[in-house]
């Protein structure tokens, strides 16, 4: 059973910085690319960051300029450095990997809880 195990959210105040971290675990094959959303109540899960192996990364909008995404390919963990938070920062994070065995699988991790005070 794939895990992936997230780490680092917490509650910060508006301006502050935290670094989330997931480490993939259990799997036959290679990680392609891993990432992050996250959902706030009310609202659907939305893209915040990805990277591929290769390093190449893919921000929202939203985060550009704030958060930074990366990867430690021999330690099969994906980092997010987010600066500058903001309350609407405020959700629900999920780490995704994309890992290829003879087919492509989608693994998500169990969440962790960012919150953001003004």
């Amino acid at each position: 059973q794939v895990q992936l195990v997230e780490s680092g959210g917490g509650l910060v105040q508006a301006g502050g910085s935290l670094r989330l971290s997931c480490a993939a675990s259990r799997f036959v094959g290679s990680i392609n690319v891993m990432g992050w959303y996250r959902q706030a109540p009310g609202t659907q899960r939305e893209l915040v960051a990805t990277i591929t192996r290769a390093g190449d990364t893919n921000l929202a909008d939203s985060v550009k300029g704030r958060f930074t995404i990366s990867r430690d390919n021999a330690k099969n963990t994906v980092y997010l450095q987010m600066n500058s938070l903001k309350p609407e920062d405020t959700a629900v994070y999920y780490c995704n990997a994309q890992i290829t065995y003879l087919r492509n699988f989608n693994y998500w991790g169990q969440g962790t809880q960012v919150t953001v005070s003004s």
